[in-house]
């Protein structure tokens, strides 16, 4: 789908069940974005179909697959998803921690982020932080985002950190 100097973006898909496996438990995804109760190849499979597979087929975007361009190995997730909780797509990703801190999810969001001004002419983008995620607020802010408010996605949710980016001056 999308092209950078060192990544591919594409759709995931129900082979990449072990990869997304792995990412979902992985402790930082579980303590800044949320544990989805996915233990298993085929639980993974069964989000993997009815979440990405089928909002990018629904839409023409989704959370895409990462992977490093010269290996082929999946690093991790970016893209666009648009959440029943929020007005407008937000720009969503997570990577593995190995390959963490070496510019990659700037690279990728960046990507994104083109990709939903130029071919989809999106006006605005959201994107969503926990609040002691720093790491993602200051990357949010690189990519052009800007602290907008707290909200609460859920009743439970004691608090949730929304960046917006105006995009275009309309859809």
């Amino acid at each position: 789908m999308l092209d950078t100097a060192r990544l591919v973006l594409r759709t995931v898909e129900a082979a990449d069940a072990p990869f997304y496996l792995e990412l979902v438990n992985d402790p930082d995804f579980l303590r800044h974005i949320g544990d989805r109760g996915i233990r298993t190849l085929e639980a993974a499979r069964t989000h993997i179909d009815n979440g990405p597979v089928r909002m990018q087929a629904a839409l023409g975007h989704a959370i895409w697959l990462v992977a490093h361009k010269e290996s082929g190995a999946p690093i991790g997730m970016c893209g666009l998803i648009k959440r029943d909780t929020l007005p407008e797509v937000d720009l969503g990703y997570a990577f593995l921690p190995g390959w963490r801190g070496q510019g990659y999810a700037v690279e990728a969001a960046r990507a994104v982020v083109g990709y939903a001004r130029e071919r989809l002419g999106l006006a605005r983008l959201l994107a969503i932080t926990s609040p002691h995620n720093t790491a993602s607020g200051a990357l949010l802010e690189k990519l052009g985002l800007r602290f907008d408010k707290i909200v609460h996605l859920t009743q439970e949710d004691p608090g949730t950190r929304l960046y917006a980016m105006q995009l275009c001056a309309t859809a």
